[in-house]
């Protein structure tokens, strides 16, 4: 019987699957489509939820199935996410205009970015004080103690260093192996070889024009592979928001997350207080926020879906430069290296919380101002480095914890409700990588107002 019901829930997900192909066919926007697969996602879960229970075999084995779709397409997000980062950081010195404006353009970007990340400490300080959290009030059970040993031993390593050694720990000594994502830092270590190269290019560009020109020809012909791959990949977005949604939905443990409901209320008041301080910047550039948040809405709904960072840089570039009118440099910058430093959600927020949940259960008085202004300067500083595909926040919070040497394993207490939360905090980190492009492109004079204005601005990955 139970094989019967899986067989039957596997259906119903296929023909659903068939419904959006359908919305395809009938060339229904990508963005419609999306926001379908989201609605449908979350419909079919609760349908599955209440049918069966979370804890039901059918549940389990019926997750495993839409795991194939759901699993498997951020998978192949996970696929491409290297390759992208390495080669828009690449093309994103052959694109920028050499002069004046590139060293500005680079320290602008990394001022909002890291700025922005200390904003983020501090109104998650605010948060977790003004709801009173404190992570001694919560009961652990088996899978809370599980996950606080799991952080504790990946923490070893890393307490174990300073604060120069793991910043050495970033640079890449061997950049094929961190292009594999082998090492938590990975990303920023292919950022920064990335980097290298652009600075190369930009030296022969300046002693041999022709030379500069046939690399050029080469890195524009890799990153428009690489895209290809990715508008492949990404033709399977809404599929794959679809089936994540409804394996995400259907095994909630709503109980848990309604016993941890102040947790979650005070993170997601702390997102929504960055996204406004997001909108501010755009304000104070001279660009109307309404039309800001039209444009990057599929953009932050994808990245709320699918809790990447990495996969949502394609969709992040071809927001900044088709709908808000960013040069291409600027974004492959800012999209770029907003998936390393300086995220608000994950590695300014998350960790600001829980070291002020945390602190109390050592006899530690989080309202001190030195331990807040401490903090903050910590939280800064372990932005560089945050990886953008998964685990993020979860590495963030151990660089913070050991710094401030707080226990490590009672950051195990959130994993209830850890998925929801990661939900938000993705989204603002992908939005502070593009606020800092508009931002960026404004202050040096490479922001299109034409199509940042205009209510007909080219369609996101039309396939």
């Amino acid at each position: 019987m139970d094989t019967l019901l899986t067989l039957l829930n596997v259906v119903v997900l296929v023909l659903l699957i068939g419904l959006l192909v359908i919305m395809h066919r009938k060339h229904i926007s990508f963005s419609k489509r999306v926001f379908a697969g989201l609605g449908l996602g979350i419909a079919y879960g609760l349908i599955l939820h209440f049918a069966y229970g979370v804890d039901a075999q059918v549940l389990v084995d019926s997750v495993g199935w839409f795991s194939i779709i759901g699993s498997g397409y951020v998978k192949l997000l996970q696929m491409v996410a290297m390759p992208l980062v390495f080669i828009s950081i690449l093309s994103a010195f052959t694109k920028v205009i050499i002069g004046k404006n590139f060293g500005k353009m680079a320290a602008l970007i990394l001022f909002i970015l890291v700025g922005t990340t200390a904003i983020a400490a501090a109104v998650g300080i605010t948060s977790a004080v003004g709801f009173q959290l404190d992570a001694s009030q919560i009961v652990q059970g088996d899978a809370e103690m599980q996950r606080g040993e799991d952080i504790a031993a990946k923490s070893a390593d890393i307490s174990e260093k300073t604060l120069p050694q793991q910043i050495i720990d970033l640079l890449p000594a061997n950049p094929f192996l961190d292009l594999t994502g082998a090492r938590s830092s990975s990303t920023i270590a292919v950022v920064i070889f990335a980097a290298f190269l652009g600075f190369a290019y930009l030296a022969v560009k300046r002693q041999d024009e022709k030379t500069a020109d046939t690399i050029k020809v080469g890195i524009d012909a890799i990153y428009a592979l690489v895209m290809g791959v990715v508008k492949i990949v990404l033709r399977l977005t809404p599929f794959g928001i679809l089936a994540i949604m409804a394996a995400t939905v259907a095994t909630s443990d709503f109980s848990a997350i309604y016993n941890m409901g102040k947790f979650v209320i005070a993170s997601y008041v702390a997102l929504f207080v960055m996204f406004i301080v997001h909108l501010l910047i755009v304000t104070a550039s001279g660009l109307n926020p309404i039309t800001y948040v039209k444009k990057v809405a599929p953009t932050l709904l994808f990245a709320f879906t699918s809790r990447s960072s990495a996969g949502a840089l394609p969709l992040n570039i071809q927001t900044q430069t088709n709908r808000l009118g960013v040069s291409e440099g600027i974004a492959n910058f800012s999209g770029s290296f907003g998936l390393s430093i300086g995220q608000n959600g994950c590695a300014g927020i998350y960790p600001a919380m829980l070291a002020v949940m945390i602190a109390p259960s050592v006899g530690i008085n989080p309202l001190e101002p030195s331990f807040i202004l401490t903090l903050i300067a910590v939280v800064a500083v372990s932005s560089f480095g945050v990886a953008g595909v998964g685990g993020g926040a979860t590495f963030a919070a151990i660089l913070v914890l050991s710094a401030m040497n707080l226990p490590v394993a009672l950051a195990g207490v959130l994993i209830s409700v850890e998925p929801l939360i990661d939900m938000g905090r993705t989204a603002l980190n992908v939005n502070g990588s593009m606020t800092a492009g508009v931002a960026t492109a404004r202050v040096t004079g490479e922001l299109d107002k034409d199509v940042y204005n205009t209510e007909t601005s080219q369609e996101l990955t039309e396939i």
